[in-house]
């Protein structure tokens, strides 16, 4: 008994034509013996064959002959159907076992094209999907900033429940490891503006002036903005790449299943050292950049006491605590976008590589955005 079975399954496929029908437009086949692998091939290119020698409107297949169909004869049937539905014909399948019928429904239902697919939205609807986009975005933003506050409250009740260690940590990461970068740059970009704007105030004898611009340029404005925006690449990034390696390798689920809120447990920490270290940095970066346009003024011949005094006379305190308070609220935006992009992380290897892209483009969009209302706000009350 088991060695006919296997002599039964083990016989090729026979696929046999008979009469074409005019009339009705409609191929007769048969179909009998073993649809396997090795015999799947050979009648696709027989169909296909005489189904354009004839071009008929429906196919019409007798397969009660047929002692046994594997996963490519079931293929084999769902990919004919959908071939010859796109050429505007049929299939019908006759005599085809029950247990066949039902394996064969569900490879249709894997072969068959989603509506749509393969079609190039139009304006409408691209517009509508990037309202939608937009909506989640927005969403978790805004739900983020009540989940932070609530647990930036609880934390600042109970001080002890804050781990100071992991917000050390991060202050050493945003704050100790950007020194140098952040000098560097202050530095360039004092000297760069001093010598440039030194050009055209030399056409007025007007050199000295040069200290008085760069003083103020730099408290108030281009400190606080040009630091935030360092800061958006190094350690928003930075946020997002964590949190979301930490949503990837399913932390974030397992602090759940223990009762610990991430939010407190994790983004309370960098949030704290963003908002402790940013205006300390942007003191840093003041500096330098004073620094560099002092060597500026000393190669302009003008002695060191005469730039401190001009630099002083331009300034007061008010235009330093302006620029401190911007910095403030940049390094706020900074830890928000960053730990909401590394919260939003999806699944897959190039996950964590989106979410970081995404911290560092709307992190300086939101700096820029924040710093234009700034300047209004300013503008208006004459500050």
């Amino acid at each position: 008994m088991t060695s006919s079975t296997s002599l039964k399954k083990s016989a090729p496929v026979v696929l046999a034509f008979h009469d074409f029908q005019p009339e009705k437009a409609v191929l007769c086949a048969s179909l009998s013996g073993t649809l396997d692998v090795h015999g799947a091939g050979k009648v696709w290119r027989e169909v296909l064959a005489r189904m354009r020698s004839f071009s008929p409107r429906a196919l019409r297949l007798e397969v009660s002959g047929l002692e046994y169909v594997d996963s490519s004869g079931l293929v084999l049937f769902a990919e004919l159907e959908q071939h010859l539905l796109k050429a505007g014909a049929s299939l019908e399948l006759i005599g085809l076992r029950e247990d066949y019928a039902r394996s064969l429904h569900q490879f249709t239902e894997l072969v068959r094209p989603i509506p749509g697919a393969g079609r190039r939205p139009g304006l409408l609807e691209r517009i509508g999907g990037f309202a939608l986009v937009l909506y989640h975005d927005v969403r978790d933003l805004v739900g983020f900033v009540g989940s932070f506050t609530v647990a930036f409250a609880q934390a600042l009740r109970h001080p002890r429940t804050i781990r100071w260690r992991d917000v050390w940590l991060n202050c050493e990461a945003v704050g100790a490891n950007a020194v140098l970068i952040i000098a560097l740059i202050g530095f360039l970009m004092g000297l760069i503006i001093s010598f440039q704007s030194a050009m055209p105030l030399r056409m007025f004898g007007a050199e000295i002036y040069v200290a008085r611009l760069l003083g103020l340029s730099m408290l108030r404005e281009l400190g606080p903005l040009v630091t935030a925006i360092i800061l958006a690449g190094r350690s928003g990034a930075s946020f997002a790449a964590e949190l979301g390696t930490m949503k990837i390798n399913e932390e974030l689920n397992a602090l759940h299943t223990m009762g610990l809120d991430p939010v407190r447990f994790l983004v309370v920490p960098r949030m704290l050292a963003a908002m402790l270290m940013t205006p300390l940095l942007t003191l840093l970066f003041n500096l330098f950049s004073l620094i560099g346009g002092g060597v500026v003024m000393l190669s302009l011949g003008y002695p060191l006491v005469t730039y401190i005094n001009q630099v002083t006379m331009s300034v007061a305190m008010g235009d330093l605590l302006n620029g401190l308070f911007k910095a403030f609220v940049f390094s706020i935006l900074v830890g928000w976008i960053g730990c909401v992009r590394g919260l939003q992380t999806g699944k897959g290897a190039w996950a964590v590589g989106a979410s970081t892209t995404s911290a560092v483009v709307s992190g300086i969009i939101m700096i820029a955005v924040m710093d234009g209302i700034f300047a209004v706000f300013f503008y208006v009350f004459n500050y």
